[in-house]
């Protein structure tokens, strides 16, 4: 039987929860405009060669075959075989703790992707369906709608989304810049907080991403240890998302904060709150799996409670503690896993070059940091968007424009580049070079040039930071 709906007089309007009629999710960015282009013309080798190419992801598919290869030599990490008793067990009711194999799993690898400088325990891991979950779940806990997150520029597009939209908690940017490498300087900390003051909006911490996204570079501990300084002596929280800590391309080179509070005997620590994922480093962003580890028991009870709303299946669990648990195939994966990144990272960085491309140099993630700004008509917000739209119309390269990530300076892009295959890669790094090569023979010699470009690049500096400033409303 089918339900007719008389619509000829136009219906009465139906009220709706202010959340649902927030324009806070930020879908309206370019950044999502641009998985929209994607996703109506994708490429594809054989089917679709003019297709865009999505650059724009920051998925992790160059190790994927070792994953493959593990399943395939241990059947029974994700199947059950004769067990019907473990069939029983975990697909019977769970309590929100999780599985304490699984925990147990998570801490041993979260220690080994830091080289063992670190310590975790499982009892202080809250799992959660992704980083979006922790990093959500956590803002719910630590502010209260209209209080306030400072969280250093660029950052990553979707926390407008993560942080801001159903919690009603605001973001107040840290404005970093070319001149300190984006690195967060303690200047910078005190305008964000005194700029948050002077709106009287309390704020409530400080939200990191270490690596960067979208920098594709660690935090240096110098800053690491004036960030837990400034926040210890204004009383509020530091959350640090470090769901690209195993995609660093040296071991040595990440330092978590987790180290920090280690050799500080874990003084102030109750105040400190570390988000991981397994979407990054091993590439399972389907899977949603995500962690809190937090130093404040409040804070991971609170958190436990409120993880029944985002739980991760037995199931999953149960495959993933068997794969964690073998520490010989992790040690292998995290070793080789970051040789390939790092190998992929030199690929593009020499292509962009070879087009007359600077990136910003980066030593993780699955993107780099790229300069345009040569290229721009206008060191402005509209001038950005017109080159984006170029690269996505004319190149057929979806990647993201720095004004999505909130950059104060026009002209940097997002490129990822561990998503695709090197042929694919190759292909979109030729798309480049012939971009660029059309721009020179009609626009002549510019600034593409060692000395010029970068000439170019502080000559706008100081035009690119004023046009940019007044982007960060998100108050």
């Amino acid at each position: 039987m089918v339900i007719e709906i008389n619509q000829q007089q136009p219906p009465q309007e139906v009220g709706l929860s202010r959340i649902a009629v927030s324009e806070t999710h930020g879908e309206d960015s370019p950044y999502f405009a641009g998985w929209k282009a994607y996703d109506e013309n994708p490429y594809d080798e054989s089917k679709n060669p003019s297709g865009v190419i999505q650059m724009g992801l920051a998925e992790n598919q160059v190790s994927f075959d070792l994953l493959e290869k593990f399943l395939e030599q241990h059947c029974e990490a994700s199947s059950w075989g004769s067990k019907i008793s473990a069939f029983r067990e975990n697909a019977l009711f769970q309590d929100y703790h999780g599985l304490q194999s699984f925990r147990k799993a998570m801490a041993s690898f979260m220690e080994q992707i830091r080289g063992g400088r670190a310590n975790f325990d499982p009892d202080r891991v809250v799992l959660t369906a992704g980083a979006t979950a922790a990093n959500e779940l956590l803002t719910f806990i630590l502010a209260d709608p209209g209080d306030a997150l400072l969280v250093p520029t660029p950052y990553y597009p979707g926390f407008d989304r993560d942080l801001r939209w159903r919690t009603g908690v605001k973001i107040v940017p840290i404005h970093c810049d070319s001149s300190s490498h984006f690195q967060i300087t303690p200047q910078a900390l005190e305008d964000a907080y005194n700029n948050a003051e002077s709106m009287n909006i309390k704020v409530r911490g400080v939200l990191i991403t270490n690596p960067s996204n979208p920098l594709g570079l660690t935090i240096q501990r110098s800053v690491l240890e004036n960030l837990l300084d400034f926040v210890t002596s204004k009383n509020i929280h530091l959350v640090s998302d470090e769901i690209y800590s195993g995609s660093v391309f040296s071991s040595s080179e990440f330092v978590s904060v987790a180290e920090i509070l280690q050799a500080r005997n874990y003084k102030d620590s109750e105040r400190v709150h570390i988000v991981y994922s397994l979407s990054k480093d091993l590439g399972l962003p389907g899977f949603r799996v995500g962690t809190i580890y937090s130093y404040n028991d409040k804070v991971v009870t609170t958190a436990r409670r409120m993880s029944s709303f985002t739980l991760i299946s037995s199931e999953t669990q149960h495959l993933l503690a068997s794969m964690l648990s073998d520490i010989e195939f992790t040690q292998i994966y995290i070793q080789t896993n970051r040789e390939r990144l790092r190998k992929r990272y030199e690929m593009i960085i020499e292509g962009l070059r070879k087009a007359g491309i600077e990136c910003l140099a980066g030593n993780a993630g699955l993107f780099c940091w790229m300069n345009l700004s040569p290229l721009l008509e206008t060191p402005t917000r509209e001038g950005e968007l017109s080159l984006w739209n170029s690269i996505l119309g004319e190149v057929k390269l979806n990647i993201s424009p720095g004004l999505s990530c909130h950059c104060s300076e026009p002209g940097w892009f997002r490129v990822c580049f561990a998503n695709m295959s090197e042929q694919t890669l190759e292909i979109a790094l030729k798309r480049i070079q012939e971009f660029m090569g059309r721009r020179r023979s009609q626009h002549g010699e510019t600034v593409f040039g060692n000395s010029s470009f970068f000439g170019a690049l502080k000559n706008r500096k100081q035009k690119r930071k004023k046009s940019f400033l007044k982007l960060e409303d998100h108050y």
